[in-house]
Formats: C-alpha cells, structure tokens, sequence
C-alpha cells in the first residue's frame, strides 16, 4: 500500500488532527513539536532538526538539474527514502527515478497530484508528501492513497463439478469494514484459478447478514493479498491487510478483525474458463455464496453443473505468495 505523509510544518492543529483521522502514515514537523502532536493520536513522526536533516531515513532532494536527479537516484539505490520537490511539478524527473528505485516520494499539494504521482509507469512513486491546510484536500488525498484500489479481469468460468469432500477446517473471515452485494474474496485451490465468494450480506430464514463477513473456505487455499501477492486463508489473522472484489473486478484493501477456524462440512467446486481449470473448497451450507456474472450471489446449495460464476485466472506459479516466472504444476 502506499504510504500518506503530511508535511505538518506550520500547519495548524487542525490540518493535523484531520490527517490523523484519515490515516495518515507520518507527520513530517520540527522535532521541537513532536509532544505536541503525540498528544492528538498515536502517529509515526518523521522529525526534522535545527540543521534540517530528517529521521525515519528520509531525505528531501530538491530537483533543478540532471545532477540532482542523479543524487537522488543514487540515494535512494543506497536505502534512503527520497522525497523529491520540483521546482515546477512534472512527472518527468520521477519516471526517471521510480525506474531506478522504488524509494521515491513526491511532494504534492492536492488530490490531482497525488493520484497522478501514484500511477507514473504503473507502479507509481512509493508515497506522497502533503503540504496544505486545507481540511477538504487532506481527506481526498487520504481516500486516494489509503483506499488501495486493484483492478483485474474477472472471467465468466463454467461450473463442470460439485461434489462434497467431508469435514474440513474453513476460514471465515470478518473484516474491518462493511462489504456491498456482488463483493467477496478471491479464493483457489490454486493461485492459477481463483473464485469469487461472496461476503454474507443477505439475509435468509437461518440467519441475520453479516455484510463484515467472508466464509471464505478451506485453510489452505490461497486469497489476494495488496500489491498483486497472495497468502493462505490460515495465515490471516487481525490487522493482516486482505483484497476484496466486486463482480466487475475492482478491488480494494480491508484489514482482518478476526479469522475464525471451525471444523465443517465441506464442498468441491470446479470450474473452467477457455480451457483453464478454477476450483474452491467452501464450506457445504445455504449462507456461502458465490457469484454470477451480473453481480448475484448464488449460494453453493443451488448452484448447478453449467452455471456461470465469476472468477480469476493467471499463469500458475507462486513463491511465498510472490508471482514467480517458473514451470510450477497444482493439481
């Protein structure tokens, strides 16, 4: 995830108290107010002294010419977490940079730049260094940097096989935040072909919504994780980072409040898309739904041999949940 600094210096309290509450990842002041802003919430500071030189590693390059461009890019390739300012804001002097390192930092005034600096060559710079007062701005630029989105290309997979597999160990996680209908987890037996599960939010005769909520099945499949990686559903556990989906493919990042491991019926569900095999292990029960492709969850009790559902593939091939390029076979 990207990372929000507010350069607090001079800034009223204010501005400060609202970075917090947006999440800020640091406040950049003199070390001189550091207790001051301990008391407005637990916050990481990066502290600047009398000479202007700054903790945490960081270091600020102004960039007026290509030699300043080289100090910074040869800083960053040493380990400093670089925050670049131009002398007129473009993005040329931070492609150039982001191609070298990813410990690049630009200063920005508001959400336009921000979420420009985030997608230079893709990858984007690794943070953003805020400087204004403007309460409206803080929040905006916050939303973007904080509310870590994700895009893929959900495909429409044919269910070839259901059939019950015994008892098993299933991972219901409940996250932090509320999820919509037509959004879930990303789940597979294999990393190559992932379904989608939908979250708890409907209601049935059995039991009230939990729209918190992904039953999202056996322990040891995989689930997407922030920046593209994958982990097993038994390693979540409260304030791990996880990726929810919608129907169309836009994701964004949730934090675990607590993963619950149960013994439980379960159910094998195999799928295909143009010659590529998807397949899940849910739990057997009326409230686990996956999803159609308009968006409609179908719980695994009435879902049939020939029905579409929604899933993801890719090229096989994962090491320590890191896409790897390597023939790697999962049955």
């Amino acid at each position: 995830m990207k990372e929000f600094i507010l350069d607090a210096r001079g800034l009223p309290k204010t501005a400060i108290t609202t970075a917090i509450e947006s999440g800020v990842d640091y406040i950049l002041i003199e070390e001189e107010k550091a207790n001051e802003i301990k008391k407005l919430g637990r916050v990481k500071l990066i502290l600047q002294d009398k000479e202007g030189n700054l903790t945490e590693d960081f270091v600020i390059v102004k960039i007026e010419n290509k030699q300043d461009e080289e100090k910074a890019a040869n800083l960053a390739k040493s380990g400093k977490k670089v925050i670049v300012q131009t002398t007129d804001w473009t993005i040329i002097p931070l492609e150039n940079l982001i191609a070298q390192s990813p410990n690049i930092y630009s200063i920005v005034k508001d959400a336009e730049e921000a979420k420009t600096s985030i997608g230079i060559l893709e990858k984007g710079v690794r943070g953003v260094v805020l400087k204004t007062d403007n309460l409206n701005e803080i929040k905006k630029v916050a939303k973007i940097i904080k509310e870590d989105t994700e895009k893929l290309n959900m495909v429409k997979a044919k269910v070839t096989s259901i059939k019950p597999v015994g008892m098993g160990d299933r991972v219901a996680v409940d996250t932090t935040s509320l999820l919509k209908k037509g959004e879930g987890m990303l789940v597979g037996n294999s990393s190559a072909g992932m379904i989608l599960v939908h979250a708890e939010t409907e209601e049935s005769e059995y039991v009230a919504s939990r729209p918190f909520r992904v039953n999202a099945g056996a322990v040891h499949m995989y689930t997407r994780v922030p920046n593209g990686k994958t982990t097993y559903l038994s390693e979540l556990s409260s304030g791990k980072e996880v990726m929810v989906y919608d129907f169309n493919g836009n994701g964004r990042v949730v934090y675990v409040g607590r993963a619950k491991v149960e013994r439980r019926p379960m159910l094998l569900i195999e799928a295909e898309y143009e010659g590529k095999k998807l397949s899940a292990i849910l739990q057997n029960a009326e409230t686990i739904r996956v999803v159609k492709p308009d968006g409609t969850p179908v719980s695994v009790v009435d879902l049939k041999v020939g029905d579409e559902i929604v899933g993801y593939v890719e090229e096989a091939g994962r090491h320590f949940g890191m896409k790897v390029e390597e023939t790697i076979m999962e049955k």
